[in-house]
């Protein structure tokens, strides 16, 4: 443990570089408590508080600039992918386009303090084409916001973290295996959240072929998209289908008989945003409530038609409205 101390005292600006990268890289691996640390150590003879904030947003940057890439060149999908990868897939795309939309680029000043915003963020903004110095001025913004405020706490108390590593220091390799078995703590928490939310949202699908014969013979009582006014403008969306928005669902608005058939779709990996809908609205009395298998994705890879959405602004209209003009 003395080492590993010894080691971060002397290369901390490394280990601040490699650890930003990779947790921004999209890893599971903390960096918060490298900052925290590292700050502390400063008063040790460290390396210096703006030497640390300027190596962990050049990290962050890089980082960032290969997720803005990714996602100019291979537009949405490369947002299924990181969803597919989260450990907190619940709150991936659609939190992160609802915030983007009605932020813009000043979402990216604080998108590393939202738990699975900021690889999602960085990536939309690729998607929408931000100017590219736009994008660069508003992460580095943040980056320096993220880092600075663990760095400056590492300072501001840093009697209590030395106490802290001294203790480690003290317990040798015992310390080790405690700061590893936190970390696998951490992982395995994080792994059983997101089991435990696709458990919680097994239900039955409807396959796009069913949905096609289903409207074909007009027996869909309604399809509800609820995917976020940006992603719908990228796509189009199912010919007939509402728009509702899964943190204002507005039951009592949705002119459908409760024994008809109600289909949900978003554009999320297993349908993650449409469960947690068809779920809700089966709690308000509706009988038959399935999401689509696949999603949009799957309705526009079977060749089916799309209607164009035109989206002002990012703020869903009242389902009433919504119901009107479909």
């Amino acid at each position: 443990m003395e080492t590993l101390l010894a080691l971060i005292q002397q290369y901390g600006l490394a280990f601040v570089f490699f650890n930003v990268l990779l947790l921004q890289a999209g890893l599971p691996v903390p960096a918060y408590p490298t900052l925290i640390i590292t700050g502390a150590l400063a008063t040790r003879g460290g390396a210096s508080l703006p030497m640390l904030v300027a190596t962990a947003v050049a990290a962050a940057l890089i980082a960032d600039l290969v997720w803005y890439a990714t996602g100019r060149r291979y537009g949405s999908g490369v947002l299924k992918t990181i969803c597919r990868i989260s450990l907190s897939p619940d709150s991936c795309v659609r939190q992160t386009e609802s915030i983007f939309a009605r932020w813009g680029a000043r979402s990216l000043a604080v998108a590393k303090f939202i738990p699975g915003f900021a690889s999602v963020a960085t990536s939309m903004a690729g998607v929408v084409r931000l100017p590219v110095w736009k994008f660069v001025v508003f992460d580095a913004i943040g980056a320096a916001l993220w880092s600075g405020l663990a760095i400056g706490l590492g300072y501001v108390f840093s009697n209590a973290i030395n106490q802290v590593l001294d203790v480690f220091n003290t317990l040798g390799r015992i310390g080790l295996w405690i700061i590893a078995g936190a970390f696998l703590l951490y992982l395995a928490a994080k792994w059983w959240q997101r089991e435990l939310f696709i458990w919680q949202l097994r239900m039955d699908r409807l396959t796009v072929e069913e949905l096609s014969d289903l409207m074909k013979s007009r027996r869909v009582g309604t399809v509800i998209d609820v995917r976020s006014p940006m992603s719908q403008a990228m796509t189009g969306r199912i010919p007939g289908a509402i728009t509702v928005d899964p943190k204002n669902i507005r039951v009592d608005l949705v002119a459908v008989e409760p024994e008809s058939e109600v289909i949900v779709y978003c554009a999320c990996p297993n349908e993650y945003t449409a469960a947690k809908v068809a779920k809700a609205l089966k709690q308000h009395g509706f009988k038959r409530v399935r999401p689509l298998l696949g999603g949009i994705d799957a309705w526009i890879a079977a060749g089916n038609p799309v209607e164009t959405v035109e989206v002002s602004g990012a703020k869903v209209l009242p389902l009433k409205v919504q119901r009107s003009a479909t």
